[in-house]
């Protein structure tokens, strides 16, 4: 067996046991006991969402939790956001970009504004609860936390055609990067929140300054998570599966480059180095193991053979467990996990040059300075 088979074999091997350190579990709500919870009120910042947020709206007209008003602030949409969501029974708040600001912090912060609830969920449009019991869990597993700081859920990810599963390594360093889900649990400061479902009480979102605080910062989530840790309030990420899903780029691949590419960059400054670090050997685990297997296909070596197609395997079914946690990717993609990893790996580097080099990105029609 040559030297550097031996060499990426050997990194192959690390980079798996790492992996497992690096993402151990992934927590999320689970059924309580019945109490009092106080009223709700459901923001939903929504720009040209007409063809996404009917799923999210139905299925909180489907909760058997009925005691939360939906709150859905229109960000100066072009289609019919507004009428959608008007015949679906939530109450619609136009919020006009010249006078209050663009994006997605002003609209929320507009929203919470002229919220009734004693606690504030914010909602992404195009998520949407897989429970009738959803809401209600959710605010009992926040009650149960001591009602304070920031409760957000990572929404489980739907797949709907093939182009979608190259989001699956992204969705697995999205958790990963929140630096809270390694075998150390919450030894690590959170990065700061999940963005698709946070949900705190009122009090303490105005004692950070809330999304005005923010306004202006592309990693919404990160920054108000930060708000609110620089307060000493809390921030617990957990995950969604079972409670709240969501279907990521419907409209084309353009579309998950540009949401992927919006964010990366900047999201990975808030990991901690140590979680970053643990990141990266995996990220190149996937590397060398496959070119450890390429190189003993062409060697005709049969014990290198044998030995790289196992780490293959087992670096195949590791991708696909950490992913499946996330999102409802097949088992069968993972068998071309460095397809995925290229992916992410060019999409990522795309994303340092997009701000650091030009200081634009793109979204939904926007041009944002970074």
């Amino acid at each position: 067996m040559e030297a550097s088979n031996i060499i990426n074999l050997a990194i192959g091997f690390v980079a798996v046991g790492v992996g497992f350190i690096m993402f151990k579990s992934l927590p999320r709500p689970k059924p309580r006991e019945q109490s009092e919870l106080p009223f709700l009120s459901v923001i939903i910042p929504a720009r040209n969402e007409s063809n996404r947020i009917t799923p999210l709206l139905e299925s909180l007209n489907d909760q058997n939790h009925r005691s939360f008003e939906i709150l859905v602030v229109d960000d100066d949409s072009s289609d019919n956001t507004a009428e959608v969501a008007e015949a679906l029974g939530a109450t619609v708040l136009q919020k006009k970009e010249e006078r209050l600001g663009a994006g997605k912090s002003a609209a929320c912060w507009y929203g919470a504004n002229q919220a009734k609830g004693e606690w504030l969920l914010f909602l992404d449009a195009d998520t949407h609860f897989t429970d009738a019991d959803g809401i209600r869990n959710l605010l009992l597993s926040y009650k149960e936390k001591g009602a304070k700081g920031i409760l957000a859920l990572q929404p489980f990810h739907t797949v709907h055609r093939l182009y979608e599963n190259l989001s699956a390594v992204f969705n697995v360093i999205v958790v990963v990067g929140m630096n809270g889900f390694t075998v150390w649990g919450d030894r690590f400061k959170t990065a700061g929140s999940f963005g698709p479902c946070i949900l705190c009480n009122k009090d303490d979102y105005f004692l950070t300054g809330g999304h005005k605080k923010i306004e202006g910062a592309l990693m919404d989530d990160l920054a108000l998570g930060e708000a609110f840790l620089e307060k000493n309030l809390p921030v617990h990420c957990l995950g969604g599966k079972g409670i709240i899903s969501s279907r990521m780029y419907p409209e084309g691949l353009q579309s998950l480059i540009e949401g992927w590419c919006k964010s990366f960059a900047i999201g990975s400054k808030s990991t901690h180095p140590l979680v970053m670090g643990m990141t990266i050997i995996w990220i190149a685990g996937s590397f060398t193991s496959a070119i450890a297997l390429i190189s003993a296909i062409a060697s005709a070596d049969a014990a290198a053979i044998l030995i790289s197609g196992l780490l293959y395997l087992i670096y195949a079914v590791q991708t696909g467990l950490f992913a499946r946690r996330c999102g409802d990717f097949p088992r069968s993609i993972f068998l071309f996990y460095p397809v995925l990893f290229l992916f992410f790996t060019g999409i990522y580097l795309y994303s340092l040059f997009r701000v650091n080099v030009l200081h634009t990105v793109t979204w939904k029609g926007r041009k944002i300075n970074v």
